[in-house]
């Protein structure tokens, strides 16, 4: 579609708007929040579980997990109810319909590894009373002091990262 041909909009929409709709228009947004679970399921079932049991595929609603033992199987049988319920509850929608336990190998949960810290150096004064004079106009006592505490964030990332 040529500029010319395109219509014109009136205010500019976000990436995360535009992937949204395109999600949406294409039957994607479904698929996609069902393997949502895969995100949750260490939070939803504890990391006891997590260590036995860990998602392995989806397919029409119906959730395979991998079970590395078959006393861990059959405990899992008898808590399946619940954890259906509290994995849907989770993923906001009644996405899973039901869950397959099937015995396998199970790969540990993954952790996340924190992100590493920069640390901020100390804002001169004469930026600090700068940021000042940029806030004081905000007649909203929160909203000035989470806007500053934006902008002294930004200004010590900025500091940090010109001592590099």
């Amino acid at each position: 579609m040529s500029r010319q041909q395109r219509p014109s909009m009136k205010k500019a929409a976000t990436a995360g708007t535009l992937l949204s709709q395109f999600l949406q228009q294409s039957g994607l947004a479904g698929k996609l929040q069902a393997y949502e679970s895969w995100r949750v399921w260490n939070e939803v079932v504890g990391p006891q579980i997590a260590a036995h049991a860990q998602p392995a595929k989806i397919r029409d609603g119906v959730l395979d997990v991998r079970v590395d033992q078959a006393v861990w199987m059959q405990q899992l049988q008898l808590m399946k109810p619940k954890i259906l319920a509290r994995l849907n509850e989770r993923l906001g929608a009644e996405v899973i319909r039901d869950i397959f336990w099937r015995r396998g190998r199970v790969e540990p949960p993954s952790v996340a590894a924190e992100p590493a810290s920069i640390p901020l150096p100390p804002l001169p004064a004469e930026e600090m009373a700068r940021i000042g004079k940029i806030v004081a106009p905000l007649g909203d006592d929160e909203l000035r002091r989470r806007l500053q505490q934006i902008l002294v964030k930004q200004a010590q990332l900025d500091l940090a990262r010109s001592k590099d």
